[in-house]
């Protein structure tokens, strides 16, 4: 009876030992992935910013054409003494529309999320991308449709 004891007692010692270790290897692999989704959520944000520093690098861009365009005015002096005058001027150029920028950001942003949140990070992506595409543009459509009221 004492051995049988003694052999119990060595027995649930050692296997508390092997919990401890596999509870160990546990949060260690959650805290790894955990820093994974950090890191994938971080390269979304910084991908945005990167885009929203595109798009404004852009519109500078374009401003500064349409600033650099100047209005010409020639006076001329008809035969009869008269002063007639011509006016010429260059047409603003567009750039992209709302529903346009709306589907571009949403489709970037979808595909990101998608490839984070999907096991399948390829099919996850193409559904993301899809579906915030769809999102951006029907957002950006209800931003012309204000502008144009306006």
């Amino acid at each position: 009876m004492k051995s049988l004891c003694i052999i119990l007692v060595a027995l649930s010692i050692v296997s508390c030992q092997n919990q401890g270790k596999e509870d160990v290897n546990k949060a260690k692999q959650a805290s790894i992935d955990s820093m994974k989704v950090e890191i994938n959520k971080q390269r979304v944000i910084d991908s945005m910013k990167t885009e929203m520093a595109n798009l404004k690098e852009q519109q500078q861009v374009e401003q500064q054409k349409v600033e650099s365009q100047k209005v010409v005015v020639v006076h001329q002096q008809a035969e009869n003494g008269t002063a007639t005058s011509t006016t010429t001027t260059t047409k603003k150029k567009k750039g992209w529309s709302a529903t346009a920028k709306g589907a571009v950001i949403g489709a970037g942003v979808g595909a990101a999320t998608g490839a984070i949140v999907s096991k399948r990070k390829g099919e996850g992506a193409i559904i993301g991308g899809l579906a915030g595409a769809a999102l951006g543009t029907g957002t950006g459509a209800v931003i012309d449709s204000k502008k144009k009221k306006e």
